[in-house]
């Protein structure tokens, strides 16, 4: 059985967001490497016209190449494994797989299963999101995972201290491997659902709201994101660069979200927002 193969040229910055997007043209499997990454799908069952379309629209803002063949079918997560390796957030937090022998005790710990989901605490988003979320009270709150992903923002807001976490994903494979990361990692008060925010069954308000998804989804749905929002409740978004920070803060401004912080790694950004 053949696979056909996406291969993408583009400056390392881009890379999850492109991932992001091109998961949504019909590729399923991902491994990053010293230019870019890979991307596999099905032999030709992948939507062309999206993906000259997210093509098109970050060519403008990025060198991108794309160059496409057809490959054998193989176990590329027995090969994605072999490169994959802990991560440490400010010194308190250890993200590891399973198959990592770490002797040395952390506050924190979060088990993630390597898959290939969005969301492994490599990328400098994720890691700005965890880095806030241990110095945010989670304590009795109930959260919202907006684009859970592997589910490692859900895992750290249950470890440390949540009552209830909302997670969702329009991935399919993304509820998979977060099902399976939150119980390898003891997390029985996650629930996960595939859809977006207008899709999914949620009810009631949350005290946080976690967002670690692209620029252009983050200003289309903080109006929904909002909406969940109690009064004094906060909102925690990344994914984007340090200069769309007012655009994000202008778009929060309108709900009465207030900036609390911001911080940022190699050029990305997070903000926290007050509900005023």
């Amino acid at each position: 059985m053949f696979y056909s193969r996406l291969q993408v040229v583009c400056n390392p910055e881009y890379c999850e967001i492109l991932m992001a997007e091109i998961a949504e043209s019909g590729f399923d499997t991902f491994m990053e490497n010293d230019t870019g990454f890979e991307a596999y799908a099905e032999m030709e069952k992948f939507d062309k016209d999206r993906l000259q379309e997210v093509k098109s629209r970050y060519q403008l803002q990025t060198p991108l190449e794309f160059f496409h063949d057809r490959v054998p079918k193989q176990n590329w997560n027995e090969q994605w494994e072999k490169s994959y390796e802990p991560i440490i957030v400010e010194d308190k937090c250890l993200i590891r797989a399973s198959f990592h022998q770490i002797e040395r005790k952390y506050p924190w710990e979060i088990i993630i299963t390597p898959k290939m989901s969005f969301g492994t605490g490599h990328h400098q988003t994720t890691y700005l999101m965890v880095k806030a979320q241990m110095n945010l009270d989670h304590k009795g709150k109930r959260v919202m995972d907006a684009g859970c992903g592997t589910a490692i923002l859900s895992i750290m807001a249950s470890k440390l201290g949540a009552s209830q976490v909302e997670a969702f994903d329009i991935d399919e494979w993304s509820m998979v491997n977060g099902k399976e990361n939150a119980e390898v990692n003891h997390c029985a008060n996650i629930r996960l659902q595939q859809g977006t925010i207008h899709e999914v069954q949620i009810e009631g308000k949350f005290d946080i709201v976690l967002a670690n998804i692209n620029k252009n989804v983050l200003l289309a749905e903080i109006r929904e994101y909002q909406k969940f929002l109690n009064v004094g409740g906060h909102l925690l978004i990344s994914g984007f660069y340090e200069h769309d920070i007012d655009d994000l803060k202008n778009e929060c401004a309108q709900y009465n979200l207030a900036e609390i912080s911001s911080d940022s790694r190699e050029t990305w950004a997070s903000v926290l927002f007050r509900k005023n």
